[in-house]
């Protein structure tokens, strides 16, 4: 992403018939949400200028909820060693086997923005985009929420292996609105895994959807979803930033 260019939703987007859409089925997917240039700077952004972190769930007696998130940088791993990541995914493994548990690298873009990580890198230019009063507002306009102060926010990528079970998404104080995907993934195979997945009362899959390039995905995050894991002949990386719409403080009243 380049300083020129201006973060800025398609201004040929209408919030309209995507709104009455989500009214009736609490899910949208919205295609060419970017001009192409710019969505192009983000795929770059993604794919190339990252440091991810592999990102899990691990038990943890002392912590609260018993359980704590565990983001390891490359560093980390060089430290850890084969057999301690070998160690560490094998018990993500057996927790994932009782449909509990997520694995995948991500850039925490919230926590990076406010802690100050990497200093001037674009990301945090994206971070901000996101949580301008125009994307607000159209995460308004289309969830009909009538407060939407903040988007969470974190670059996802999911290579072989990755996964994130079945989960509903309320918050601590249901101040989550709303979930959304925001996809920078080209020319995706249905066989490679890595759906996005909304499952029904009899856990059968009712909607999947193949990961896109330059589509915006807003869903009812309290229905219960999933991302099928990414086979081992997958030609590629799943590309995406995640999050939520929310209505408690914005981040700089936090």
């Amino acid at each position: 992403m380049t300083a020129t260019l201006e973060l800025r939703l398609n201004p040929a987007l209408d919030p309209e018939p995507w709104a009455k859409l989500y009214a009736a089925n609490k899910l949208v997917q919205i295609p060419d949400v970017l001009e192409p240039e710019l969505a192009n700077e983000i795929e770059s952004l993604l794919s190339r200028s990252l440091q991810w972190r592999m990102v899990f769930v691990e038990a943890d007696p002392a912590a609260p909820g018993g359980e704590r998130v565990i983001q390891l940088t490359q560093q980390d791993m060089m430290q850890l060693g084969r057999d301690g990541v070998g160690q560490k995914l094998a018990r993500v493994m057996e927790r994932a086997r009782d449909n509990y548990g997520y694995l995948y690298d991500a850039y925490p873009m919230i926590e990076a923005y406010t802690s100050n990580w990497d200093p001037g890198h674009p990301i945090h230019t994206l971070t901000e985009f996101l949580n301008s009063p125009e994307f607000l507002d159209f995460g308004r306009q289309v969830t009909g929420a009538p407060l939407v102060t903040k988007a969470d926010a974190q670059a996802t990528r999911y290579a072989r292996g990755h996964f994130l079970t079945r989960h509903v998404d309320e918050g601590h104080d249901k101040e989550r609105v709303a979930a959304y995907t925001f996809g920078f993934t080209r020319n995706w195979q249905p066989d490679w895994g890595g759906l996005l997945m909304l499952l029904d009362e009899n856990l059968d899959v009712s909607r999947a959807f193949l990961p896109r390039f330059n589509v915006l995905s807003i869903f009812d995050g309290r229905r219960v979803h999933s991302v099928s894991p990414v086979s081992p002949f997958a030609g590629g990386a799943r590309h995406q930033i995640t999050g939520w719409f929310r209505n408690d403080k914005p981040y700089r009243e936090s």
